[in-house]
């Protein structure tokens, strides 16, 4: 019974549906078995929602001997983290979320598997409620090499899926190194070059021509270097609903990476059908806006920047961030509960003779 009473003690429990990603990621990479209760035991439809047991079923297959149980309702669930194995894995995405919403855990879970990562992921490629598979490759895998992840470290996009139908698959491969190695990633530099990828599924060609040419208007004026690549996908390829949407990228001269990104509406929603040349514009603003905050990673990879400094060698850290997201500020509550890490965080004073500028100055 004593030995019972210490099991149940160092049981982390927590209410509501909120940032369920988050703590059973923690879960799995502290290895401590997590409890959440009253899961939308108000709402209509309570209980863990389809997208939410794709993911738990994504952590089984890349955890080995994980204890997941759900009561009646599915506003309870309890989980027990198993060994994190990795190897290869094939996973069905749930098409109420995107791709991105189970590829972001996974780039985090994926450094610290036994054997290499190697995840084939199907379903929707682009929406608008979560980072598209684009935004990861161009902005996450970039951070991810700081930290010593480089040899086998790729992220393809076989086939593109618009929301609602999907249709998508994108393979994913990442190495496991021994440990990560702590980095100092402070000086932002100045804009060098935009890049961005226009794509378009099942809908006209022209399309994506008229998304890249209002996105240049915008840019234009601030920079000569803008490069927009159009992706148009018909047929298998190209999934199984009609979208369009465009992801900016912008390199400083000291390989830091910022992104913004906008979707069309998906087939079927309610509202006026979405019109090129704003989605263009607007993605350029984004990531103008993106710029103007500041910091070295962008608001979307705070959380895996933290992660990796907080989970790597036993070295000191540095990071300059922009605002803190909602998101960063909970996922920086749940290190703490965790892992007992604590960050210092410091408000930057630039220095006098520093680049370090704001806003239009920076390019």
């Amino acid at each position: 019974q004593i030995k019972m009473a210490s099991h149940q003690s160092h049981v982390l429990t927590y209410e509501g549906g909120n940032f369920l990603r988050q703590r059973l990621g923690l879960a799995t990479l502290s290895s401590r078995p997590v409890k959440i209760k009253k899961i939308r035991h108000k709402d209509a439809n309570p209980g863990v929602q389809d997208f939410e047991a794709s993911f738990i079923r994504l952590l089984d297959k890349i955890t080995n001997g994980s204890r997941i149980e759900v009561n009646e309702t599915g506003t309870t669930v309890y989980y027990q983290p198993g060994l994190l194995h990795g190897g290869q894995i094939e996973h069905d995405c749930n098409e109420q979320r995107g791709i991105g919403y189970y590829l972001e855990a996974l780039i985090c879970l994926a450094p610290f598997t036994k054997a290499p990562l190697h995840a084939t992921l199907r379903g929707v490629t682009n929406d608008q409620v979560d980072v598209s598979v684009d935004y990861l490759k161009a902005t996450c895998l970039p951070l991810l090499q700081l930290f010593g992840l480089i040899a086998n470290l790729d992220l393809k996009i076989t086939k593109r899926g618009a929301a609602p139908g999907g249709g998508g698959e994108v393979v994913f491969t990442c190495p496991n190194p021994r440990k990560l190695r702590p980095v100092k990633i402070t000086d932002f530099g100045k804009i060098k070059r935009i890049r961005g990828w226009a794509f378009a599924t099942r809908v006209s060609p022209q399309t994506a021509n008229r998304v890249v040419e209002s996105a240049r208007g915008v840019l234009n004026r601030c920079l000569t270097d803008v490069y927009i690549y159009s992706d148009h996908r018909k047929g298998p390829q190209g999934g199984k609903s009609p979208g369009f949407g465009l992801t900016l990228v912008a390199e400083t001269t000291t390989g830091m990476m910022l992104g913004s990104e906008v979707v069309s509406r998906p087939q079927g929603s309610e509202g006026n059908p979405t019109v090129p040349e704003d989605l263009g514009r607007g993605a350029a603003k984004l990531l103008l806006e993106e710029i103007y905050r500041g910091g070295c990673v962008d608001s979307v990879n705070q959380s895996v920047a933290l992660l990796f400094m907080a989970l790597g060698d036993q070295d000191v850290s540095k990071v300059v961030l922009g605002p803190l997201s909602p998101y960063t500020i909970q996922f920086l509550r749940h290190l703490q509960d965790f892992f007992k890490v604590m960050f210092k965080i410091e408000t930057l004073k630039p220095d006098e003779d520093s680049e370090l500028c704001t806003g239009a100055e920076k390019i």
